[in-house]
């Protein structure tokens, strides 16, 4: 397995208008081309206004043709148009399970 790891910044005071900007519209899609959400977690110490997705791939092959299937999908470029004024910075990575982590 792999991760995706995505990290979000969103401008101070949206977090909880980001989050059911996504719920209502990015998983919905997601889900539908067989993404799946490990989390969906909230920065409430430390860096603040950063949710932070993680979603699980068998390889990278499967994250690309799942990505592109979502990404055709019209219902993501609604999601984006909606999220678009929250984000202020994203980061993205691939990540793997260390041997004795639970997530590997």
């Amino acid at each position: 397995m792999i991760y995706d790891v995505r990290t979000y910044e969103v401008r101070p005071g949206t977090v909880g208008e980001y989050v059911e900007v996504f719920g209502t519209y990015a998983l919905p899609v997601a889900e539908r081309h067989g993404l799946k959400l490990v989390g969906c977690l909230t920065s409430k110490v430390g860096r603040l206004n950063q949710v932070i997705h993680i979603w699980e791939y068998q390889d990278l092959a499967d994250f690309d043709n799942k990505r592109a299937a979502r990404d055709a999908d019209p219902g993501w470029a609604v999601y984006r148009s909606k999220a678009h004024d929250y984000l202020v910075r994203q980061e993205d990575k691939i990540m793997s399970g260390a041997p004795f982590s639970p997530l590997r």
